[in-house]
């Protein structure tokens, strides 16, 4: 039995982190199934998801407060607190990009939704929910591999994320006249691609936590 083993078994099971870890991570599922579906409705029937969003993302910030709270009252933590601190504020940022795009959008009043747009929330809600599964076996750190799997999944929808932004704007810069639509689709196809790089930075944080520890 190696060491981090034995001292597993000896820490007692952790009973406020986890579930703030995967309070975090379902939320930011909910977020971005909502953004995903606020781009397949008319610019009229998008608000009603887009103050959800906003209700999803403070949520999210409530979440992260609550879990570096903890941090400051627990001398016994399941993994390194800076890992602790990391993760969760590492989720918080995917949550706060994605709420970023919906501000834009509705800031902008982006009328005509292109399909780079709806495959990038489609991407952005794929790399989230393979987040929430990783999320959830770090209650149990002896499977490697399935949380492995996930952040694979996660750096490949990374790169896929990376074309469509990419070939996007190419088509913006080719066939669009209009300087204000330039700057309006730009900005939100740049957010939704950050907020997906954001999410490989939470695949990255999770291998390393499960690596240490496996």
């Amino acid at each position: 039995m190696s060491i981090n083993s034995i001292f597993q078994f000896l820490v007692p099971k952790d009973k406020k982190f986890f579930p703030l870890f995967e309070e975090a991570s379902s939320n930011l599922i909910e977020l971005a199934s909502n953004l995903h579906e606020a781009v397949n409705l008319p610019l009229k029937e998008r608000e009603i998801l887009f103050q959800k969003i906003d209700e999803l993302e403070q949520k999210g910030e409530d979440i992260t407060r609550q879990t570096n709270l903890e941090l400051s009252r627990n001398f016994i933590t399941p993994f390194d607190r800076e890992d602790i601190h990391t993760l969760i504020t590492s989720i918080d940022n995917v949550a706060d990009y994605l709420h970023g795009a919906a501000s834009r959008m509705r800031l902008y009043q982006v009328d005509k939704i292109t399909k780079s747009i709806r495959k990038m929330t489609e991407i952005n809600l794929e790399a989230c929910q393979n987040i929430d599964s990783a999320v959830k076996e770090l209650r149990n750190l002896q499977n490697f591999k399935i949380i492995k799997d996930a952040c694979a999944r996660i750096n490949k929808l990374e790169n896929k994320s990376d074309n469509v932004y990419n070939k996007a704007v190419f088509e913006i810069f080719e066939n669009e006249t209009d300087a204000k639509n330039i700057i309006k689709y730009k900005e939100v196809l740049s957010v939704l691609e950050s907020a997906t790089d954001k999410c490989k930075s939470v695949a990255n944080i999770l291998e390393s936590i499960s690596v240490k520890h496996s």
